[in-house]
């Protein structure tokens, strides 16, 4: 067991961020750290997400996951966040609950923590990298340390090559190099989380 507990984080409107999440929890665990995967408050009105039988579909399949909390924020030493691309930003969703941390960022409490980000977008163009980087600022506010993973495995490459992050696009299987990509990446930061933590 090593001395990370990581946090990892997603919004998901119809599952590929929870899929994404999932793989990640379970590679960061297999690399010995402590997770929590949890997912972000819904903030559209429940009309709307019943009203789309995929997003109503999704919604209860992930209902069992805890919501993340302002506690889960302080006890990680690590964070890993999943959000689909909106106009090249996180979804609403999530931006709301980075914007509920202002307590947290001003005590210090989120400083000096390992991070790193994933997204998805419908099209390969559609605002991938600029969704990560654009968590990526906010990170930097907070004093994190951004794990990224470059280009730092061969798998990064077969899957499409992005140093910033896992990008995944929409209706694309999640094969077995998308998996190979997310899991380097998720243990890349629990190895760089331990070295900050030691």
């Amino acid at each position: 067991m090593s001395n990370v507990r990581l946090a990892v984080i997603y919004y998901s409107t119809y599952g590929l961020n929870h899929r994404m999440a999932t793989l990640a929890a379970e590679a960061a665990r297999a690399a010995g750290a402590e997770v929590r995967l949890l997912r972000v408050a819904e903030t559209a009105p429940k009309e709307v997400v019943e009203g789309q039988d995929a997003w109503k579909a999704a919604a209860e399949k992930q209902s069992d996951i805890p919501v993340v909390s302002h506690d889960d924020m302080e006890w990680a030493n690590a964070y890993l966040f999943s959000s689909p691309t909106r106009y090249g930003n996180a979804t609403s969703q999530v931006r709301a609950f980075i914007d509920t941390l202002g307590g947290l960022w001003f005590q210090g409490k989120l400083a000096n923590k390992a991070v790193s980000a994933m997204t998805s977008a419908q099209n390969a163009h559609g605002g991938q990298e600029a969704t990560i980087l654009s968590l990526y600022t906010t990170f930097m506010h907070w004093g994190a340390v951004i794990v990224a993973p470059g280009y730092t495995d061969p798998s990064i490459f077969e899957a499409g090559g992005n140093p910033y992050g896992y990008s995944h696009s929409s209706g694309a299987e999640l094969d077995d190099k998308a998996k190979a990509a997310i899991a380097h990446q998720a243990k890349r930061l629990v190895e760089m989380a331990g070295k900050i933590a030691a």
